[in-house]
């Protein structure tokens, strides 16, 4: 039997906000997208929930909404946060603070489908070929745009320790 709407929503909110807030790196713009996603879902809710996995195509249009969002410069201006995980024995909670910040600062200056693309990979750990399918391109354009991110992330990595550690944008 389909599932409606309501339970949709119901079930699936929580697992979809906290996709989009790994995609934009701000819970604000991140509930907007879904926001906006859910609306359009709605609307079009016989289409959906006919697909073979209404959870899948819901994501591809929140991936879609983050490809398309207006006012692209938000991405700039937004300062990512990420809520505490939990530190392992003995870590310095500081330092893990200090990491998770530098790290949404590193992902946040990737073009989009760049970041979608290790968000989808290493986060939602989708294969290649459903990455390639939801983006609508080739697997190989998707590990192309996989490889130059992680290149771009390890360049600014090595930039930063070769300057003595200091980042300085921000």
């Amino acid at each position: 039997m389909p599932v409606t709407y309501e339970e949709f929503a119901r079930t699936r909110l929580p697992a979809l906000l906290r996709y989009a807030v790994m995609l934009t790196g701000d819970p604000h713009t991140a509930a907007d997208i879904v926001q906006d996603t859910m609306v359009r879902a709605h609307l079009k809710w016989r289409r959906v929930s006919a697909a073979q996995s209404p959870e899948a195509y819901v994501r591809q249009m929140v991936t879609n909404a983050f490809l398309d969002w207006r006012g692209g410069s938000w991405l700039r201006r937004v300062v990512l946060r990420d809520r505490p995980v939990e530190p392992p024995p003995a870590a310095d909670p500081a330092q893990q603070s200090a990491e998770r910040d530098r790290i949404w600062r590193l992902l946040a200056g990737l073009p989009r489908r760049q970041r979608a693309v290790l968000v989808l990979r290493y986060y939602e750990d989708l294969a290649d070929a459903d990455i390639a399918e939801m983006l609508g391109c080739t697997v190989g354009t998707v590990r192309g745009y996989a490889s130059r991110a992680l290149a771009t992330l390890r360049a600014t990595v090595q930039s930063v320790h070769a300057n003595g550690g200091s980042d300085d944008r921000g």
